[in-house]
């Protein structure tokens, strides 16, 4: 009877201690550093182990929700105080100031994104890496940067990520003739693709070749799948030209981008993609036109009109008859 109970009390024993690995593996996967222990135990427990991990998957479901919220929140705060730290030794001089500026309007744009970025500075411009349009930024592998992430700055869409060494990387810009990015249309959300021309407009070519555009029209990024090499919504450019339509399968158009390459300083690489596509959220707001004053003026008389009004009543008054001393007119004794 003594030996039935202690078996019966092992027995107990061994289910919890199951229990309590498939509690903690739940969310492992194959590189669970219990994987091992789950293993042998599923194999003496099967059966148990089928029924308890049903009881326990929304568990683990919410312990992994949980845990990957934190850590999103925490990468989220770290990339805020670097970038904080980087505003700060910016300094307060006039250039400086102006550089505060574009690190405010970056960080705003990749509010509005709910990108998550690593603010970095151009070091170098060339063609280090064999590319015509290349800058060199000063953030690498060490501060989390990866090949093919997505480069923006406080205006739109500078590039994409190329190759990485422990202190810099290399930024191949979307003027570049080798860059091509997937485009999506302003509210018709016609889709494209957008590719360098060096200091000339982007070429545009719309899958729709009867699309509807025209100048003024904005396109935003289309994304990449997992967001590499492309986040969603990064705003490219406006529409400048048009190519008439043919009756081709697909249709041109030229943008100018918001980027100005040429005078880059203070970057993003977005190192987070956002949860959810931000759509045209990071357009820039649309200038409200001003109201336009209408003046109207009223003709006054001139000085010419004056004397030809002076000579007309002199006129009038030579043609009235005049009385003679009889008291008759001149016509009267005519």
């Amino acid at each position: 009877m003594r030996d039935t109970r202690e078996s019966r009390l092992l027995l107990v024993l061994l289910i919890a201690i199951a229990f309590a690995l498939i509690t903690v593996d739940i969310r492992g996967g194959e590189e669970s550093p219990v994987d091992g222990a789950r293993q042998a135990a599923a194999t003496v427990f099967g059966p148990v182990e089928n029924g308890v991990a049903a009881a326990v998957d929304p568990i683990g479901n919410a312990i992994g929700a949980v845990r990957d919220s934190g850590e999103r929140h925490s990468r989220i705060a770290e990339l805020e105080r670097e970038n904080a730290t980087l505003k700060a030794r910016l300094g307060s001089d006039d250039r400086n100031r102006s550089r505060v500026r574009e690190l405010d309007s970056m960080l705003k744009k990749a509010g509005a994104g709910q990108y998550g970025i690593k603010a970095a500075e151009v070091i170098a411009i060339g063609a280090a890496q064999g590319f015509s349009w290349t800058v060199t930024i000063d953030a690498g592998s060490d501060d989390g940067i990866k090949r093919d992430m997505t480069v923006l700055n406080g205006d739109g869409l500078v590039g994409r990520v190329t190759t990485v060494g422990p202190g810099t990387a290399t930024v191949l810009l979307a003027s570049d003739p080798d860059f091509t990015v997937g485009t999506r249309m302003e509210k018709t959300d016609e889709l494209g693709f957008a590719t360098g021309q060096g200091d000339r407009p982007l070429l545009v070519q719309l899958l729709n070749g009867k699309a509807r555009v025209k100048p003024g029209d904005r396109l935003v990024t289309f994304g990449s799948q997992s967001g590499k090499p492309f986040v969603p919504g990064v705003p490219v450019g406006e529409i400048v030209r048009v190519d008439p339509s043919r009756g081709g399968l697909t249709r041109n158009v030229f943008v100018r981008p918001y980027v100005g390459f040429t005078k880059l300083d203070i970057v993003g690489v977005v190192v987070q993609a956002p949860r959810s596509n931000p759509r045209d959220m990071v357009l820039p707001a649309r200038p409200t036109p001003s109201p336009t004053v209408t003046v109207t003026v009223t003709p006054s008389a001139g000085a010419g009109e004056q004397n030809d009004a002076r000579n007309q009543n002199e006129n009038d008054a030579q043609a009235t008859p005049r009385p003679t001393a009889s008291g008759r007119s001149d016509e009267q004794d005519g």
